[in-house]
Formats: structure tokens, sequence, C-alpha cells
């Protein structure tokens, strides 16, 4: 097990830093709670032992999952946004701020850093929270391994994996493949994913990291959301479309077959140099993004010339560059670091919308409604200072952060949507750190960031057809103060608490018809605590607890919702709890976890019924072998062990009330997997 007192993270500095002497919230997710006794699939698989963080798994891979962080991106109705996404050093996360878990690839990830709080503010736009993956260093003789798992509701997974190291140049290679029948109706996925690295050292100061990976999924089908009557009735049944002419009537998910189909594919490469304690670092990316999503709305939407019409189809191209230095030299009496830097990335995307019909057959792509090219602009100049003396360290940043909007409307006979938007925003930080003993230490810090609206946020405005270039930026000034403590051998304890107060809040104006509008809300109260403890207890046993506790409001009402109102998609506490005991070899392991979550609120005013609190347990059970130059290993986990029925997650602010999204009741899932080293 990794030492919790000396973990490394890059998370908030942007260089290697003991998360124990860093002034914020940072935890770290290891490669063997990601992969041990998981499918590697999604992300909320790991960091459901985050405190801070709530990452729903939806039943809907159509959709991705939902992350939050502090209570940023709840709202989000697909993908990720409020939350900064990175894996290897690139951007998951678009300019405009909406990001995507799926291209995560977990079957290679060496740990998963998640970085909240204040500092977090210094990613720039979006960045509630920081989620950065990290795959492992290739190394060691070659060797190949394959895995496959299975599981209730037709889950199965087949990955096969390839890496080494020779002569300076180390490789990692994957591919892999995920089935699901789905646990709702209408659900079932196919999830195809490759991922490669090359590693090259050309001298003992220099090194070249290059990745490329994709994702791919053909019309996976999306189950939508249904009312609350429906998920009383049965939990994994779809809303029946009242106006459906078939006997018996048909559920909205069938009668359009909704579905989406992605096809992603990225490249980086990363250039660093060393010059005794100084570093350059430069990372370029780029990629593309084709989406075709078919949705469902009532035919009285089909008619108006506004409407974009229910089929989406855009091509996306993305790109962009990273270039840092960073010095440390010894100044009055102590050791100052600093990293300066410039950011650009850009995103580009062909975006058409169809009818999602032809005469009276639904879910087929029909006439023209929408054909544009919406371009997103960022340029992020920063730079970051630390300064080490004694028992305090001091932190300091500032990032100047302009995101430019760009819309040219190449089909105007439902009005003409061209124009451009400009958002400029400068972020302070300041942090402090006080070592009171070599293992007590007490922080603080401070930031102020901001949130654009992303583009999807900005394609209507109101009840009219027109794109909401009116819509500002949300922002937020980030308070925190936390302990980190060493109380025992093998006990690692964190505590913190935290105040964000926020203006010009984006919330949902209106939802129908697979059409959203945002609007600016008045200002928003985040308050709370974390505490997180891990403990080994000797004789192989060991325990983590995770708490944490938001209180998340409306602290100025706003039209029909009245001032202390709760923010939708934000449980008041979450709780992860775990028991484990591993063998002193490590063959064999076993553990018991508790995930509970309280009520969630599906809309501003709080009137809808809420998604109650639940708490599940969940048990796994793993071994391995090591048999000459093979390396066996199995593992078996049920989740929801007693059975419970609950709401996994909420689509806010629908104004059908279409809210509720149910998770499965106890399932199971078996893995094994061989590695052959060659010597």
């Amino acid at each position: 097990m990794r030492d919790p007192m000396h973990t490394v993270v890059v998370s908030g500095t942007r260089a290697e830093h003991t998360s124990f002497d860093l002034p914020t919230s940072v935890d770290v997710v290891d490669a063997a709670q990601i992969a041990d006794t998981q499918l590697r699939v999604n992300a909320s698989e790991a960091l459901v032992a985050v405190p801070g963080v709530v990452v729903r798994n939806r039943e809907n891979y159509a959709q991705d999952l939902q992350i939050s962080s502090r209570g940023f991106g709840t709202r989000s109705a697909f993908g990720v946004r409020g939350v900064r996404l990175v894996a290897d050093g690139i951007p998951a996360t678009m300019p405009d701020g909406q990001g995507q878990a799926a291209t995560f690839n977990l079957d290679l990830a060496e740990r998963i850093e998640v970085l909240r709080g204040p500092f977090s503010a210094l990613y720039g736009n979006h960045s509630g929270g920081v989620v950065q993956l990290f795959t492992r260093e290739p190394k060691g003789a070659p060797a190949i391994e394959s895995s496959f798992a299975a599981g209730s509701y037709g889950q199965r997974k087949l990955d096969v994996n390839a890496s080494g190291k020779t002569g300076g140049i180390g490789y990692l290679l994957d591919a892999s493949r995920f089935d699901t029948d789905g646990y709702r109706d209408h659900s079932a996925a196919r999830r195809d994913q490759a991922y490669a690295k090359l590693v090259v050292e050309p001298s003992s100061s220099s090194r070249l990291v290059i990745t490329a990976s994709g994702l791919r999924q053909d019309d996976t089908q999306d189950p939508l959301g249904v009312t609350w009557a429906t998920y009383q009735r049965d939990p994994r049944a779809g809303e029946i479309d009242s106006t459906d002419t078939q006997t018996p009537q048909r559920t909205l998910a069938e009668r359009y077959d909704t579905r989406k189909s992605i096809d992603h594919q990225q490249f980086g490469a990363t250039w660093e140099s060393r010059f005794g304690p100084d570093r350059l670092q430069v990372t370029a990316y780029g990629g593309n993004r084709r989406v075709i999503q078919y949705q469902s709305f009532s035919r009285g939407f089909q008619a108006p010339s506004s409407h974009s019409g229910g089929v989406i189809d855009f091509d996306r191209d993305f790109y962009g560059i990273d270039a840092n230095w960073r010095a440390v030299r010894d100044i009055a009496g102590g050791t100052l670091r600093t990293t300066a830097g410039l950011e650009l990335a850009r995103s580009n995307d062909a975006r058409q919308g169809f009818e999602n019909f032809v005469g009276t057959t639904f879910g087929v792509k029909g006439n023209l409604r929408r054909d544009e090219q919406n371009e997103v602009t960022s340029v992020d100049p920063y730079v970051q200072l630390e300064w080490e003396r004694g028992q305090w360290v001091i932190s300091g940043g500032l990032r100047h952060s302009r995101v430019d909007f760009d819309v040219r409307d190449r089909y105007l006979s439902n009005g003409d949507d061209s124009g451009s938007a400009e958002f400029r925003h400068t972020t302070p930080l300041v942090g402090v750190l006080y070592k009171i003993s070599p293992t007590l230490n007490v922080y603080a810090s401070a930031a102020r960031g901001f949130e654009t609206p992303t583009m999807n946020e900005s394609f209507y405005s109101g009840t009219g057809g027109g794109f909401n270039f009116a819509l500002n930026p949300a922002i937020g000034t980030h308070l925190e103060a936390g302990v980190k403590a060493m109380v025992a051998n093998g006990v690692r304890i964190n505590a913190a608490l935290f105040q964000v107060k926020t203006d010009d809040e984006l919330v949902v104006d209106a939802s129908n018809g697979g059409r959203t509008s945002y609007r600016n809300a008045s200002a928003t109260l985040r308050q709370g605590g974390e505490l997180s403890v891990d403990a080994e207890l000797g004789g192989g046993w060991n325990a983590r607890l995770a708490l944490s506790m938001l209180h998340a409001i409306y602290d100025e009402g706003f039209g029909a919702v009245p001032e202390g109102s709760r923010l939708p998609g934000v449980p008041k506490s979450s709780l992860y709890g775990e028991f484990g005991w591993r063998e002193a070899a490590g063959r064999y392991g076993a553990a018991l976890e508790t995930v509970a979550n309280s009520r969630v609120y599906a809309e501003d005013a709080n009137t809808a019924t809420p998604a109650p609190g639940y708490a599940i347990v969940n048990a796994r059970v793993q071994a391995s072998q090591q048999l000459g130059a093979w390396r066996l290993r199995q593992f078996a986990r049920v989740n929801n062990l007693f059975d419970r029925d609950y709401v996994g997650s909420v689509i806010v602010g629908d104004t059908n009330r279409r809210f509720y999204e149910a998770a499965p009741g106890r399932n199971w899932i078996l893995g094994v997997s061989a590695q052959y080293q060659f010597q």
C-alpha cells in the first residue's frame, strides 16, 4: 500500500509535490483501487471514495457520468461541466468547459488525482474541481496481459494490453470492448477503446511522451429520464408516450429510438527538458469528435421553425498547447519555486440539426433544421509561486483567461443565429501552510474563479429560438481551511472547511423537447466540510472513511425560486466507508463498502419530489497467484448487497418532470486476468 503521508501529486502546483504539504484538498486513487475488483469502465467506480466529489453512473452510456465537486457540475444534463478533466496532461475538457469522462482509459491507469478547493481555480474556466488521470509508466521486460469480466444485465468486458521498456524506449498498448444489455429498458451499449503511449528518453535530462487514444460507441441506447410516478411503478421502465397511436403505447425511448453514436480520437505529445532544478515543459494535442444523437420530443415541437430538430449531428476538431517554465531559486532564506506558462485551446464544431421523423416514421433523420459553425477559443497565461522556509509554505498564483465564442449560421430559414461573445476573467490565488510538527499541518487558501456558459448552454434563449449571447459567466469566491495529520503509525486524517459564494450562477430557464435554455440566477452559497481517514490497523486489516457535508443554496431568490432553496442535484451529505483485509503477501483480500447519500432535489424551486436518500453495501473478494512468468488474478464483486431500490441520478430542471434515473438493484461482477512477462 502507498505511504499516505508521502504520496506525490502534481495537481495544484503542476510539479511533483507531496500532497501532505500542499495547502489544498487533494486525494489520490491508486491503481489497486481503480483496477483490482472493478470493470474499469466508469470513473465512478474509483472516485466514490473521494470526499467532496459525487460521481453518478446514470446507467446511460449515451449521456456519460455526472461528476460534481463541492456542488459544481451537478446540473449538467450530459457529460461533465464545472469540473476540469485531464488525462496524461491532455485536457478532456473543451475550452468552453464541457468534458467527457468516458475518454479516460482506466485499464492502464496508475492513479487519479482529485483536486478541490481554491487551487482548482488556477486551472481556468470551469474548474470547480480537477480530476487528473495518469497512466502507468512503461518499464521492465515486455509483458502481455488479457482480462475478462462479466456481470449482471449482460455486462462483459475484454481487455488486452502490452507494455515494456527497451533501450530507453517504453511503450503501453491497450484495446478493450465493453458490452451491456443495460439495467434500464432501452439502455444497451457497446464501447470500444484503444490507447497507446510511447516514452522516449534521449538523455538523462530530456523526455518525450506521445499518446494516442480512441473511443467508439455505435447506436448507444438512451433510456431517458422518467417521472416520479413511473419510477415508483417500475424503476427499470421508460416513460410511456401518451401520444402514441400504437397499442400498447410505446415508451418515448422506444418510439423515437433514442440513441447516440460517438467516434472520438485524439493524440498528444509532451516534451520535457531539465536544466538542473529548472524545467521546460511543452504539451501539444489535437483530436476529432463526431457525434450523432437521436432525441425524443412531442409532435408539437416538430413544427416550429425555430427548433433545431431532434437529431444532433456534429463534427468537432479540437487542439491546443500548454507551455510552461519552472524555476527553483534560493531567496530570503527559503526556496522559491516559480511556474510561468501559457495555455491555448480551440474547438471547432460543424453542427447540424435534423428532424427526427420522416412522415409518420420516428427515430430517423429527416429534413435539415440547423446548419452552423461553432468555434470556441481560450487563451490563458498563468504564473504560480511557492516559497518554503522552515515550517512555512506560502503559495500564490494568477491566471488571466479569455474565452471567445463565435457562431456562423449557414441555414437562415429559422433566423440568423450568427454572432459572438467574449468572456474575460483574472483568477488570483493565495495559500498558506504551517507545519506544526512533522506529522501535523494546518493551512488556508482563497481564490476567485469563474465559469462561462458552455456552447450547449448558449444555444437557446428563453422561449425564442436565437442563440443566447447575453449570458454572463458565474464568478465564485473560494475559501478553504484545513488540517492534515498523521495521528498514529499508518493513520492519516484530512479535514477541511470551505465556502464558495457565486454571483450570476447559471441555471435552467426552460427544458423541453431536447431543447434547454439557461439564465443567470442571483447569488449562491456553498458551505461545507470534508473528512477522510485512512488507517492501516495491523494484521492486514485496513479502513477508510470519506464524509462530506454540503449546504448549497440560492442565497437570493429569483423568479419562482425562493431564497434558501437548495441547489438541485446536490446531496447535503455523502459517506463512503470501507473495512477490508489483505493477506501480507497480497495474494488474497476482501472488503465491505458502504455508500450513502442524502436526498437530492431535481429543480431549483424544490417543489418536485426529491430523490430520496439511500445507503447501500457492496462486497468484494480477490485473489492472485504468481506461477513463474505468469501472474493470474481473480475477483468477485456484489454491489447493492441488500437489493435497495434508489434513484441513482436526476436530470436537473426537466420541464416534463422526467427527472429520475434508477440505479441497479443487487448485481454481480466476476473477473479474471492473466499476464505473461517475457524474460
